[in-house]
């Protein structure tokens, strides 16, 4: 059910993209924009694989790579279902990146909590209790969720990456461009990133 109203919202938005010349929202980011590596992951936060790849990867890319302006991070917002979007509508409730990839972190981390099941009115509410945790109010949240803007600029994003980068699973990653295709875990992961310092 949450699969296929997503489909639908995706089928409509892609439709308004090749009918008008909206320019999409950015990308989240963090780390020094000049830096020489930039590690994009295309991710669905209902996924249990992009979020071990977050916990085994993400945080210590941050602490040895990203904090010490090597490396630039973008997470692409890649929905597979209608709890995922709502997910990275919560996400963009936060108001810098620094805050928004805390928040990110802290959804993955409880992934295994709120993305059972197909009441989507229990996993929202789940959703507003970990955006909660994160100092936003309630009442920011419910905003965040009904805000049909964010919904299409998120749906947007998917599409261009879809166009750009053909995804055919969550994660994808790449690193300058260059898909990465090894184990998901750190030494593998820094292996790669080494290479092109």
């Amino acid at each position: 059910m949450k699969r296929a109203k997503l489909s639908l919202i995706i089928i409509s938005i892609f439709f308004q993209l090749f009918a008008s010349s909206v320019v999409l929202g950015d990308v989240l980011k963090i780390g020094n924009e000049n830096a020489k590596i930039t590690v994009k992951v295309f991710s669905s936060l209902t996924c249990p694989h992009c979020a071990s790849f977050h916990e085994k990867i993400y945080e210590e890319l941050k602490r040895n790579y990203i904090d010490k302006n090597l490396v630039k991070f973008e997470h692409h917002a890649f929905p597979l279902d209608l709890a995922a979007l709502n997910a990275e509508k919560i996400v963009r409730c936060a108001p810098n990146s620094e805050s928004k990839f805390k928040l990110l972190t802290k959804i993955y981390n409880k992934q295994k909590k709120w993305a059972l099941g197909s009441d989507i009115k229990k996993i929202n509410e789940f959703l507003i209790n970990i955006g909660s945790d994160s100092k936003l109010s309630e009442n920011e949240l419910r905003k965040c969720l009904d805000n049909e803007k964010t919904q299409e600029l998120i749906l947007k994003e998917r599409i261009e990456a879809q166009k750009e980068y053909n995804i055919t699973s969550t994660p994808t990653i790449y690193i300058n461009d260059k898909k990465y295709e090894d184990k998901h875990e750190f030494k593998s992961f820094k292996k790669q990133i080494d290479k092109l310092l």
